[in-house]
Order: structure tokens, then sequence, then C-alpha cells
């Protein structure tokens, strides 16, 4: 099966999308850009491909039996097994690299100690590993740093009390051994991994299991031949490809969002780094836009500033803020200035919630200006990027659009974090029908 890859280089996530022959999604993938765009880029890659894999494990499914409660639990089973192979893959990677630390003069005197004692920790993490990625279990996040680093410093702070090893000598080993761990993503064998998993649950449940393992075999044994990859955003120019397969920001998410709304003629993106307003025509193509300057203020780095500033997680920003009914007057959202105007406004006593309800209205006004300039707001309106999830940012922009513009359709996608890539990848489909491959138009 010919695939075609979009990938959208951000300056917080970067996200991966597989598209089919017939323009249906396959698979999507995203993981945090650390700075490091090249293993991003792969991260993010082999995520889009794991669940394009799930994608033809449901077509599959669903076009012998039809997907029901008992298939959609045995593909739940197998996807937590999957992880968890993935997990313990990566955790031998991370002991491996750890134990390499303490092997020299440095720690020529405690080598033995410290060994022991990492061998111990590590030990623990596989016992519990299961567990963690059980039916029941809740995970704050998926990927591995946070789901090992946790766990690693308690485990560690215990372990060494217990072999009377200073704790900071096994936080250090850590510290330096994650990052070669996270710069090397899980290795290949996808297929591999997805039989250990079904290995596990038949060891659970034969009779569970075996009615769906032909089904399974049939999916993993389709090759998903990577035709033609197209890179877009805030790293782009980082990739080592040709200007062939580099796409501008502006045309992937004008094209990114014509395909998941085909009405849409006015695009709003708010992403980590930059704000755009984008027009484009019945077909997708880009009339018109414009982009907030250098600064990123009233984008998502402005609204992770200020989480740090409150000690909140960025998703809990918006439900605090909904629950305001007198939302503050901010006057800026320079991030340079927003923690000492955040401090200072709660010094006077004013709500957090009120306060950030203010700020949510004042990066939409910002948004409102960025899109007049583009051309105004026409029927269709879709609003994309990351701060499209962000629930007070929508009830800010739904208030001012009906204000300024009256009744108009506004569209937001589950998905729209990945409207860039979604671009990415039908520019890179339309490459492969141009250069006369065959490809339906």
């Amino acid at each position: 099966m010919r695939t075609f890859i979009g990938i959208d280089l951000g300056s917080t996530t970067t996200k991966a999308l597989l598209l089919d022959e017939n323009q249906d999604v396959l698979g999507r993938g995203i993981t945090n850009s650390r700075s490091n765009y090249d293993t991003a880029c792969r991260v993010a890659s082999q995520e889009a491909r794991i669940d394009a894999r799930f994608t033809l494990f449901r077509r599959e499914l669903e076009a012998t039996d039809g997907l029901n409660e008992k298939t959609n639990a045995f593909l739940a089973a197998l996807e937590r097994y999957f992880r968890l192979e993935q997990f313990l893959e990566q955790l031998d990677d991370l002991e491996s690299v750890c134990i390499s630390q303490v092997e020299g003069e440095r720690f020529a005197k405690i080598e033995t100690g410290v060994k022991q004692a990492l061998g111990e920790v590590f030990a623990r993490l596989r016992d519990e590993a299961q567990d963690m990625f059980g039916p029941d279990a809740t995970r704050k996040s998926d990927f591995f740093r946070d789901i090992a680093g946790s766990r690693y410093l308690s485990i560690a702070e215990e372990v060494a009390r217990d072999a009377d090893l200073a704790y900071d000598l096994l936080l250090n080993v850590y510290d330096k051994s994650i990052i070669t761990v996270e710069n090397r993503p899980p290795s290949g064998g996808m297929s591999a991994k997805f039989r250990n998993a079904l290995e596990r649950i038949q060891a659970e449940n034969p009779d569970f299991a075996g009615a769906f393992l032909s089904h399974i075999e049939r999916a993993l044994d389709v090759e998903l031949e990577e035709t033609y990859l197209v890179g877009t955003g805030y790293g782009r120019v980082t990739l080592p490809f040709s200007k062939e397969h580099i796409r501008s920001e502006i045309l992937c998410h004008g094209l990114g969002a014509h395909m998941m709304f085909p009405k849409t003629r006015t695009v709003l993106d708010i992403g980590g780094q930059d704000t755009k307003g984008i027009q484009v025509d019945p077909k997708g193509i880009v009339e018109n836009f414009q982009m907030n300057d250098r600064c990123a203020a009233g984008c998502g780095r402005y609204l992770g500033y200020i989480a740090d500033e409150m000690n909140m997680g960025l998703h809990e920003l918006g439900p605090l803020a909904m629950s305001s009914d007198k939302p503050a007057r901010i006057n800026s959202t320079c991030t340079v200035f927003a923690g000492a105007e955040l401090r200072d406004r709660l010094a006077l006593g004013e709500k957090r919630e009120d306060i950030l309800a203010g700020l949510h209205r004042a990066i939409i006004l910002r948004a409102m200006s960025i899109i007049s300039r583009s051309g105004g707001i026409a029927d269709e309106f879709t609003f994309t990027g990351g701060v499209a999830k962000n629930e007070a940012a929508v009830r800010e922009l739904k208030k001012l659009v009906k204000e300024n513009y009256g009744d108009v359709t506004i569209n937001i996608d589950p998905d729209s974090i990945y409207t860039g890539a979604l671009g990415g990848a039908e520019f890179a489909r339309r490459a492969v029908d141009v250069e006369g491959e065959g490809v339906a138009a």
C-alpha cells in the first residue's frame, strides 16, 4: 500500500500524518519537538506508522465481523501490550546506558555497589510495568521519559537509602542517560512487538485472542510503502530534504483545513510560536494571509509560560478560565512582562480564573486583528492548532466572531493540531500525481 507522509515540525510539538491513495488518513503521530527536530521527526513518524497499523487492524476486523464490544476490547488490549513492549525495550536501553555511565575510574571504588543498585531499580521498574499498562491504569503521559522518570526517581531514593549510597549519584546517572535514550527512539521490529503483544493476550485468554489472530496477521502483512514525504512547520529548514519536499506552513494549513472542511474560506491557526490568518479559495489554495511578528505573544508558548507561572498544567488553564464570571481586562499579551503583571494582579487580590479569562480574551483579540488584516472572516471559518483545544479560547473566539462578523460557521476538528501535517501529506500525494505515478487526483 502506497502512503504519503506530511510532517509538521512545530516549535513545541512535531506531528506526522500518513495518507493513503484515497486521501484517507491512515495514521497520526505526535511528540515534543525538544529543539531536536531530527529525533522529533523520527518519533512522530514512527508513532504515525504505529497508528496506521491499528487503522489497518480496525479495517480488517470491520470488514469481517464488524466492530463491536469484543473487537474493541481486543484492540485496546493489543495497544496496551504493544506499548508495554515498547516501554520494556526502552527500559532495557536506559539500564544499559546507566550502567555504562558508572564504568570507569570515576566510580572505580563503588562501581559494583552502584551497578547492583541500578539492577535493583530496574528490576522493580520491570515488575511494575505490567500494572502500569493494565486496563484500568491511568497515565498522565505516554512519553517514556515521563512514565519511567517519576518511578525511577521514587524507587532509586529507596534503593539508595537501603544500599547506603548517595541518592544524588543515582539521580545524576539517570539525568545523563535519559537524554541518550530519548534521542534514540524505540528500534524497528514493529511487527515483532505486535506479535509479542498478541502472545501476552493469548497467555491471558486464549479463546479471546484466537478469533482475531488471522485478521491481525493479514493486516501485519500489508506493506506500507513510504511513497513521498513533505515537511513543513517552524523547523522545516532543518530537514535534510530538497526544496521539492518542503512547503510553507501557510500553504499546508490552508490545504489541510480545506481537506477537513471543504467549504473553509478563512483559517485561523494558533500554534506554539506564531498565529496565522489565512484566506483560501474553494480548492484550498491560499489567496491571502497574515502572521504575527517575531514575538510569540498570544501563542501556545505564551500560555505555557502562564501555566508555569501559576504552577499549573497547560491543560488546566482553559477549564479554570471557564469558571470566571468577571474576566479581568488585560492590556498586553507580552510574554516578557506576563509574569510580572500576573504576580501584581494576584497580589491585588484578583481571582486566578478572572485573570486567565482576561488573558484568553486578549489572546483572541490579538488573533482577530491578524485575521482582519488578512481579509476578515468569510463563511466557513476553521480554527486550527493546539490552542483550538482550549475551551476558553474557543469560547472567546465564538463571541468575537459573532460580534464582528455575525453568524459564521466555525469548524474545529478534534485532530486540528494535525492540520499542517495533513496539508503536507496531501502535497506529497499530489507531487506523485504530477510526476505521472497514477495517483487519483
